[in-house]
């Protein structure tokens, strides 16, 4: 057993966070080579395993074992994978975006000595989701780090990253990994068959999260197929704005799902505490904080919205990928094997021409919820681009 065991496909990046977790136990200090740093940014595709990595090289820090560091089994180790280290702190959100009275009590945080190991691990997942003012906070914190901190940033690419973050950061570069890989922790780690399992791991393509849900959760498998089936039934503009509003709709419906019970459990605990509850009339200081909080909550919302609609898109853009290896007659499998029949209809009824300008009108679409774009707008394009075109031959 080892904390590396679950960061799948990335030898390379585990080969250096291992030699730095070895170097910082015997005390050497930064090195461009194989030697520790204060500040890393681990970057890779969504699903790769950027948190999983970073939280496996933070018990690597925290392993107590004298002679396998990063053992997994001791309980700097345990702790550490499990969340519960007192020298461990996770920052995230569930919202858009990082705030700035979120990012300041967190470097004020990062300026305490470690109270038990030899590092204090500051992991922040999702940092692309800091705007340039959160950004500049952070900044000084990463510029004049105490020495036992360490700051462990987790993004898709440097560039989400300002340049002056950036530039103070160690690099760690994951790839996506093989489905055969992701399957094959499946199998191992949560007992899933096989077959499943593998289904699983190229219909998500290769994004260990996703790949665990679709092959743990039956609804989630049919949701995806229901969405994957969307371009075969569009014929028209009606159709193609009467498939954007049902999958918006399916979004905030999945959205108020993961939220809304939530939701009413923080508000009755904010009440609760604020010594407010069951009041029928809210005092203004109580009812600035619940504004506060509920403001959060819509954010939060949000957020769970945009990211349902995305793997809406990406699973669009799996679908259209098979397309167009049938239509090159590439000589690789396909990503939704259990929908080859429709996937053979849209090659035949279609050029491969005509579906890259499909492509490119999901990814336009998911660049378009990024930017704030409204997404019934932003769908309903996408899907009117989607309805089916006069090829070439039948002109």
């Amino acid at each position: 057993m080892s904390v590396w065991d679950d960061v799948v496909g990335q030898p390379q990046a585990v080969s250096v966070l291992r030699a730095a977790a070895e170097a910082a136990r015997g005390g050497s200090g930064a090195s461009a080579g194989t030697g520790m740093t204060h500040a890393w940014l681990i970057t890779g595709p969504p699903g790769s395993g950027r948190s999983v990595a970073a939280r496996a090289f933070a018990a690597a820090l925290a392993c107590t074992d004298p002679d396998d560091i990063g053992c997994g089994r001791c309980h700097g180790c345990t702790t550490t994978l499990g969340g519960t280290h007192a020298d461990l702190q996770v920052i995230a959100t569930e919202r858009v975006s990082f705030k700035i009275e979120d990012m300041r009590p967190i470097v004020s945080d990062a300026q305490q000595a470690p109270s038990q190991g030899r590092w204090r691990v500051m992991l922040m997942e999702d940092a692309d989701r800091m705007v340039e003012r959160t950004s500049n906070v952070l900044l000084k914190a990463i510029e004049e780090p105490p020495p036992r901190t360490v700051w462990l940033l987790c993004a898709p690419s440097p560039q989400d990253l300002i340049p002056t973050i950036r530039s103070r950061c160690r690099t760690v570069s994951l790839r996506v990994p093989d489905a055969e890989d992701v399957a094959e922790l499946l199998v191992r780690r949560d007992g899933i068959d096989p077959r499943i399992a593998l289904l699983a791991a190229r219909a998500a393509q290769s994004h260990v999260g996703v790949a665990r849900r679709l092959a743990t959760d039956p609804e989630a498998r049919e949701r995806r197929r229901s969405i994957l089936t969307v371009p075969s039934r569009i014929r028209g503009v009606g159709d193609a704005v009467l498939a954007a509003a049902d999958l918006v709709e399916l979004a905030q419906a999945e959205g108020r799902a993961a939220t809304e019970e939530r939701d009413a459990a923080e508000r009755a605990e904010l009440l609760r505490t604020l010594g407010a509850e069951g009041e029928t009339r809210l005092p203004p200081a109580v009812r600035s904080q619940v504004k506060r909080l509920e403001d959060n909550q819509k954010s939060r919302a949000t957020r769970a919205q945009r990211d349902v609609l995305d793997r809406a898109m990406v699973d669009l853009l799996s679908l259209y990928r098979d397309v167009l290896v049938l239509q090159l007659r590439a000589d690789v499998p396909l990503v939704n094997g259990d929908l080859e029949r429709e996937v053979r209809t849209l090659a035949a009824d279609s050029t491969a021409e005509q579906t890259v300008r499909r492509m490119d009108a999901v990814a336009t679409a998911r660049t378009r919820l990024g930017a704030n774009v409204a997404p019934l707008l932003a769908v309903e394009a996408m899907m009117v681009e989607l309805r089916p075109q006069a090829t070439a031959a039948r002109l």
